[in-house]
This record gives C-alpha cells, sequence and structure tokens, in this order.
C-alpha cells in the first residue's frame, strides 16, 4: 500500500533562508534513499540536498530561485509502508511551516535591517536573505543594484557585476565603509584579445562563492603576518618510524602533527581561538581546526571537529576522508562548519612562504609550504636538517604582535620536539 508524504529539508546545520540553483528531479521521477532533490547555495558553499525517503515525485514544492531552510517542503512523494525513513522518525502529518513559506519571496521587511546606508534608496529591491547579506557585507545598496533573475529577482552574478563596474569606475559605487574604496584608481579596460588568442573559462562555483569574501575578509580585517622555521627533524623521523611499524593503520601526514601543535598553542593562547563581535571577543571553548583542501572547483576547507580530544591517526584519517568527500564534491555543511582557526598548506607542491588571508570570523590563519633540508649549525659544524616554514596571518584588531611571535615559537618548539605536546 502506498501513500503520498511530504519531502522536507534535513538538517543543513546552520544555514538559512538558502537559495536553490538547481532542482535535478521532477514530477513522475522514481527517487532513491541519498538522492540529490535540489542543490543549494550558500555564502560557503554549493550543498547537495539529498533525499530522505525513496519513492516518486508527485509534486515539486519549490523552484529555483525560492529560498528554503531546515524543514522547508520540497515535494510531495508517494511511498510505500514499508519504505522506511533512512534517519528520521515518520514524517508529522503537520508541517513544521508552511508550504508556502518555502517559495514565498521574502519581503523587504522580513529580512534582518539592512545597514543604514541601505535606507537611502526608495526603490524595491527583490533579492534573496543570502544575497541581502552578501550586499551587506560588501557595503552595497542593495536597492541600487539590477536584477536579471525572474521577475527582476538580484542574483549572486548581479550583485557581484555591480561591485565589478563600480569598482572599476563604470558604475555607480557602492556605500562602503570608511577608508575603504575611497580613491581606487579604475579597473583597467583592456582588449585582450588585440594581442593574441584568449580563452574565457568561466568561474567555478565555488571561486564564485568565495571570491566576494576573500575580498571582504582581505579588504575588512587589517592583516599582520609574522614568519617563523621549525626544525622537523626528529618529528619527521617519528613519523616514518609509526608508519612502518604498522602499515595496517591511517598513514600520520606531517599535516597531522601540525594539527596537534596549532591546538597546543590555541590552549596556551586562547585568544587565538576567538572571534570579533561587536565590542566583545568570543573566545570559544572548544578546538575545531580547518584544513584547506585544493578540489578541482577551487578551495574549500572541512573541519577536523574538536581536535584535542583526537589522536593523530584519528586526525589524519579524518583528513584523508574529508579531502576525498572535498574532490568529489560530496562535503556536507557540516563538514565545513564551526572552525575556530584555519591550516592552509602548500606543503605538497612547493614555495618558501606565502600571506594567507584570514577566514573570517576566525582571527588567524597558519600557513605552510614545502620543508626542505638547511644546513644548520650545532655549534661544532652545519648539520643538515629538515626545516617547515611557517606564516601566520593574524587580525590586529583583536591580537598583537607580541602575542603573535609567542604563538608561532610555541607551534615550532612542538613541531620541532613533539615531547612537549604533553607539557
Amino acid at each position: 500500500m502506498s501513500k503520498v508524504i511530504e519531502l522536507r529539508v534535513p538538517d543543513i546545520g546552520d544555514f538559512k533562508d538558502v537559495e536553490i540553483i538547481e532542482i535535478p528531479v521532477g514530477p513522475g521521477d522514481t527517487i532513491q534513499t541519498d538522492d540529490t532533490v535540489i542543490v543549494l547555495e550558500s555564502d560557503k558553499a554549493t550543498l547537495d540536498v539529498p533525499s530522505e525517503r525513496g519513492g516518486k515525485i508527485t509534486e515539486l514544492k519549490v523552484s529555483v530561485g525560492d529560498t528554503v531552510s531546515q524543514g522547508s517542503v520540497i515535494a510531495l512523494i508517494e511511498v510505500t509502508d514499508d519504505a522506511a525513513p533512512a534517519t528520521r522518525a515518520p514524517e508529522p502529518e503537520k508541517p513544521a511551516t508552511p508550504p508556502e513559506a518555502a517559495k514565498a519571496d521574502p519581503a523587504p521587511a522580513a529580512v534582518q535591517p539592512a545597514a543604514p546606508a541601505a535606507a537611502a534608496t526608495d526603490r524595491p529591491a527583490h533579492a534573496s536573505p543570502s544575497i541581502r547579506k552578501m550586499a551587506r557585507e560588501l557595503g552595497v545598496i542593495i536597492g541600487d543594484v539590477p536584477g536579471t533573475g525572474p521577475k527582476g529577482r538580484i542574483t549572486r552574478e548581479d550583485l557581484n557585476r555591480f561591485v565589478k563596474r563600480a569598482v572599476s569606475g563604470a558604475g555607480p559605487a557602492p556605500a562602503v565603509g570608511p577608508g575603504v574604496g575611497g580613491d581606487l584608481p579604475p579597473w583597467p579596460e583592456v582588449d585582450f584579445e588585440a594581442f593574441g588568442p584568449v580563452e574565457r573559462v568561466p568561474l567555478s562555483r565555488i571561486r564564485k562563492i568565495s571570491g566576494p569574501n576573500l575580498a571582504r575578509n582581505a579588504m575588512v580585517i587589517p592583516h599582520v603576518t609574522n614568519f617563523e622555521e621549525a626544525d622537523v627533524t626528529e618529528t619527521e623521523a617519528f613519523r616514518k618510524a609509526a608508519n612502518d611499524e604498522d602499515p595496517e593503520a591511517a598513514k600520520l601526514t606531517m599535516l597531522a602533527f601540525v594539527v596537534k601543535a596549532c591546538v597546543s598553542a590555541l590552549k596556551a593562547y586562547p585568544e587565538f581561538n576567538s572571534s570579533l563581535d561587536g565590542d566583545h571577543v568570543v573566545v570559544k571553548k572548544y578546538h575545531h581546526i580547518g584544513v584547506a583542501a585544493d578540489t578541482p572547483g577551487g578551495l574549500v576547507v572541512p573541519v577536523i571537529r574538536n581536535a584535542d580530544t583526537k589522536s593523530l591517526r584519528e586526525i589524519a584519517g579524518e583528513m584523508k576522508d574529508l579531502a576525498g568527500k572535498a574532490r568529489v564534491g560530496k562535503l556536507g555543511p557540516k563538514d565545513m562548519q564551526g572552525a575556530t582557526f584555519t591550516i592552509s598548506s602548500l606543503g605538497g607542491i612547493g614555495g618558501t612562504n606565502f600571506t594567507p588571508i584570514i577566514n573570517a570570523p576566525e582571527v588567524a590563519i597558519l600557513g605552510l609550504t614545502r620543508a626542505a633540508i638547511q644546513p644548520k649549525w650545532d655549534g661544532a659544524a652545519f648539520q643538515p636538517r629538515l626545516v617547515q616554514p611557517m606564516s601566520l596571518s593574524w587580525d590586529h584588531r583583536v591580537v598583537d604582535g607580541v602575542a603573535a611571535a609567542k604563538f608561532l615559537v610555541h607551534v615550532r618548539d612542538v613541531l620541532s620536539d613533539f615531547r612537549r605536546i604533553s607539557l
């Protein structure tokens, strides 16, 4: 016997009012548990929302461009009585939120109040809450942005185009904070084809999302970067020996040691495990470490949660699993949320040092490049030592240079002699 039930948005973390950018299914389609039914685009990532039930779709309750949250109705599906849900109890008869709430375009009065500058225009703005939030973060008056989406909806591309034109001097400048965008020269307009053949490659979704956030972080956060080197000769020897002793266990990587060293430093200097919130600094009592991972579509930052409670092998295994999911685009929202500190490693590629951009709302980020053998004087002769370059970018609004130097020295000392982790 079959029945029709409501298919809802499952737990997607702390994301709310997220815009639907793709619906790969339609009425009449038969889906299985965990099949993707909608694709969402947040300010952090593109999210594939899986179905928690298998069955036949009888009616879609959402469209591309709508915004949804946890509990929003996606579709009606016909299921058989023995098709039990994969992870949830049977669906309630009454929806947690009215079906219309998932489809209705939010009115300006229903979203958070805009920044004071946004009140300077009387033009109505047809945009999702995520686009409005992005506009506020960039200092743009949302009503000044021409919309090209359905019914004049302002899309992410419209907002990006508006900001680019403003920066280049080709259009009205966005309302920005003090000292930002003041006397910048126009963006150069070049006919590239005049100098030779070119190829135009569309930006990936990840880069479209991360680009404005990186620009905001670089402009708003007063970055300072400290540099240091750690002699990891002994730690590397221990890592190799431990892997040889237990070939079946998760392979230890130097990055796993760095995660544990950073946790030790965060406990010693908790201001680096904080976020700025108005006139307060929020110091977190948990230690979730983001580890940047390169993917074909761009950079993503999966998170090792509660890294202070996990062993080196547990961290190494989890990083391998998360990196694998990232490469095939299967990271879930919870995999990328809640980081208190980020590590960006180019160790497998090369370089001598770089200045990483802080991942707001964090206040610091550690950069690593490839370790190399260098001659070091031991008091009698030069000895070949494996040296790991490190760079720490930090937010000068929250911490100062002395604290940053001590933090980086702590990481250096632990990596040089890992016995210090127990002190």
